[in-house]
């Protein structure tokens, strides 16, 4: 095949936006529901434990099937696994908008995670099938990335102004036109990819995977949230010991869901590792900049998203340059450079006190979110150069598990500092005089604070309000010096083991400088069966 039929043309990049629709929605319900739950509540009933599964259930069954579903898109065909992935997200929302008690809002959200673990790694799979050539496929990759990371930030939006006219079903109705928009165009615009290896599904690798990344996130998301006890604790270790057996099984296989041959490569272990990096960075940090606008500052929730995107916007502006820039110097200089810019935001946000300083803030949230898209853009480039194309699907829910794993991690780790800061700042400045019953939630978290100083009086309202938001002003200078110090190490690895990557070529050229001739590839690329769509 020469290097003209290997390029894109027009069809290609209709067809990648019809591709971004699915992407949009899968990140979006990932926030939707955070204005949602108080009407939803009102109206079903529901305990706070319920409320609580209703917005996490989504995310650990998307987590905890992307292997496997990767998997199946390359046996069965990833245009097919999409579309059958499109209708089932479809179904589930419809379910969620007219369910009738709690239990049926659980059960439709879990059903939508399992349609969406069908759709993300498809819509990065055809993505890499697509776009064969280097520079082509670096761009359609920043697309990519910017429509993940576009639908998590505009999905607080969405619903927020979705509730301001209509009832709460209203959030989930939203996603059945742009799903069926994408079951018409996609059969017309995206060709099909399957691996042309005859390959058997393993179930067994299917629930060892699902087991591993449900303990580990569970385990990660509830320490953060309560505390880690011995039931946490037990989880994330039964779910390491689980996913060194799906490990071990996968060396034994003959066509594994995650082939182990890849990690031997220079660069794609670094470079997945970056990418679980960035989300711990990006999602770790997000809740307490959420908090601080609404909690101490005092916004309401639409106006505290509005706030928020500016990141997105500066994503969609700055992304595509980042992506110029890598094909005149190495990859791992641009990787080192958005890290360093998330690193300036962390270094701003040490700087945030109780006055409204928006300007400081906003440079914040901008510096750690593009800084983390233009990581994010780059190594998904890098892995998936790295991977067969007959393993394009499978390579890419690995990289997304690396990346839900990464966002598990950072708000275990920086909630737990957070929370410890906030305490011991707490418990330092509060004054004398206050009931035990009154201190115990306030100097928890924020939230408890501002609900024990509903039954006190107004001067010791005040006082304890005061104390939690300097408490948690604290909390976000120590998180955002964790922060600022992660990224940093990145950058540092991201030059060490990375910097042997050449800078992106056209295709003609890349048996000299692509990421394979650099030693991130030693494993056969044999050729993916391929039926137009016409």
């Amino acid at each position: 095949m020469t290097p003209t039929q290997t390029r894109a043309g027009r069809k290609e990049w209709i067809a990648l936006a019809v591709l971004t629709l699915p992407l949009l929605l899968v990140s979006m319900d990932i926030t939707v529901l955070y204005f949602g739950v108080p009407s939803i509540a009102a109206e079903l009933e529901t305990t706070s434990t319920q409320q609580l599964w209703m917005v996490d259930i989504y995310g650990f069954i998307l987590a905890g099937m992307l292997i496997t579903m990767g998997s199946v898109g390359d046996v069965v065909g990833r245009r097919r696994l999409l579309l059958i992935g499109a209708t089932v997200f479809g179904i589930a929302s419809v379910a969620a908008a007219f369910a009738g008690s709690a239990e049926m809002l659980i059960a439709a959200r879990a059903l939508q995670g399992l349609g969406g673990a069908t759709l993300m790694p498809s819509t990065l799979a055809l993505v890499t099938n697509m776009f064969r050539d280097p520079k082509q496929r670096s761009t359609a990759i920043a697309v990519w990335s910017i429509g993940l990371s576009a639908g998590a930030a505009i999905g607080p939006v969405i619903s927020g102004s979705l509730l301001n006219s209509f009832w709460w079903g209203s959030i989930f109705l939203i996603n059945v036109p742009v799903l069926l928009l994408l079951l018409i165009a996609a059969p017309l615009l995206v060709p099909e990819y399957r691996s042309a290896t005859p390959q058997k599904f393993d179930v067994l690798s299917a629930l060892l995977s699902l087991a591993a990344v449900l303990a580990v996130i569970w385990g990660l998301k509830e320490g953060a949230a309560k505390g880690f006890d011995a039931l946490t604790l037990a989880a994330i270790a039964a779910g390491v010991v689980v996913g060194a057996l799906f490990l071990i099984r996968q060396s034994r296989l003959a066509h594994p869901m995650v082939d182990l041959r890849l990690y031997r490569n220079r660069g794609f272990a670094p470079a997945i590792s970056l990418s679980l990096i960035a989300f711990f960075c990006l999602i770790g940090y997000g809740i307490f900049t959420t908090q601080y606008l609404m909690g101490v500052l005092g916004m309401r929730p639409l106006e505290a998203a509005l706030w928020t995107m500016a990141s997105p916007a500066l994503t969609f502006l700055l992304v595509p340059f980042a992506v110029m820039a890598a094909r005149k110097v190495r990859p791992a200089y641009v990787i080192t450079a958005g890290f360093v810019f998330g690193a300036t935001g962390f270094a701003a946000m040490t700087q945030i006190g109780l006055e409204r300083n928006m300007t400081l803030l906003v440079y914040g949230v901008v510096g750690i979110g593009v800084g983390s898209a233009i990581v994010l853009t780059m190594v998904t480039d890098l892995v998936v150069a790295a991977a067969p194309p007959e393993k394009a699907g499978s390579v890419s829910a690995l990289t997304q598990t690396h990346q839900e794993l990464g966002g598990a991690l950072g708000i275990a780790v920086l909630g737990t500092i957070g929370a410890s800061a906030y305490s011991g700042s707490f418990d330092d400045h509060i004054g004398s005089g206050f009931a035990q019953s009154a201190l115990e939630p306030a100097r928890e978290t924020l939230g408890g604070a501002a609900q024990a100083a509903t039954h006190l009086p107004a001067a010791q309202a005040e006082e304890i309000l005061h104390t939690a938001h300097g408490a948690f002003v604290d909390a976000m200078h120590m998180t955002a010096a964790t922060g600022l110090v992660v990224a940093l190490g990145a950058a540092l690895l991201s030059v060490l083991r990375l910097r042997h990557i050449q800078v992106t070529q056209n295709e003609e050229n890349t048996s000299e400088n692509s990421p394979a001739a650099a030693g991130t590839h030693s494993v056969p690329r044999p050729e993916v069966a391929v039926r137009t769509a016409e």
